[in-house]
C-alpha cells in the first residue's frame, strides 16, 4: 500500500489558501491568525470582535468535529502541559517580534510577494529547523 500521508498536507494547504483568499475577497484584508487573536486580546480589533471570535472558533472546532467523523493520523505532541502553555508563549512572543504569524506572512504575504512577508518565512524555517536539529541532537545530552 502507498503511503499517502502527503494528501492531508495538501489538502490542508488548499484550505488555508481558499480561506485567506476568501478573507482577502471579503474584508479587504489579508487573514493572519496571530492579528486577529492580538486585536481581541489588545482591544484593537473589538470594532469587529464577531468576526475575530467566528475566525478562531472555527479553527478550533471545525478540526475537531472533522476528527470525530474521520480517522486522522495520531499526532505526535507531547502531553507535558507545561511543555505546551511554555511553547504557546514563545509562539506568541516570536509572532509578536515578527509583527505577524506565518500565515500572515506565509500564506498571505508570499502570496502577495512581500518582501517583508518572504524574509520572515525564511526565517520561520530557518529557525524551526534549527530547533528540531537542537533537539534532536542535544535533548540527549540534558
Amino acid at each position: 500500500m502507498i503511503e499517502q500521508d502527503w494528501l492531508y498536507g495538501f489538502l490542508g494547504g488548499v484550505l488555508i489558501g481558499l480561506a485567506a483568499s476568501m478573507f482577502l475577497l471579503i474584508n479587504g484584508r489579508t487573514m493572519g491568525a496571530s492579528g486577529i487573536i492580538g486585536g481581541l486580546v489588545d482591544k484593537s480589533g473589538w470594532h469587529n470582535y464577531l468576526e475575530r471570535i467566528s475566525f478562531i472558533a472555527g479553527l478550533i472546532f471545525i478540526p475537531a468535529v472533522i476528527s470525530f467523523t474521520y480517522n486522522f493520523p495520531k499526532t505526535n505532541i507531547t502531553s507535558n502541559i507545561y511543555l505546551i502553555i511554555i511553547a504557546g508563549l514563545l509562539v506568541g512572543i516570536g509572532t509578536t517580534l515578527a509583527q505577524g504569524c506565518t500565515s500572515g506572512h506565509g500564506i498571505c504575504g508570499i502570496s502577495r510577494i512581500s518582501v517583508r512577508g518572504i524574509v520572515a518565512t525564511i526565517f520561520y524555517i530557518i529557525s524551526g529547523a534549527a530547533i528540531v536539529f537542537a533537539l534532536n541532537n542535544f535533548m540527549e545530552i540534558l
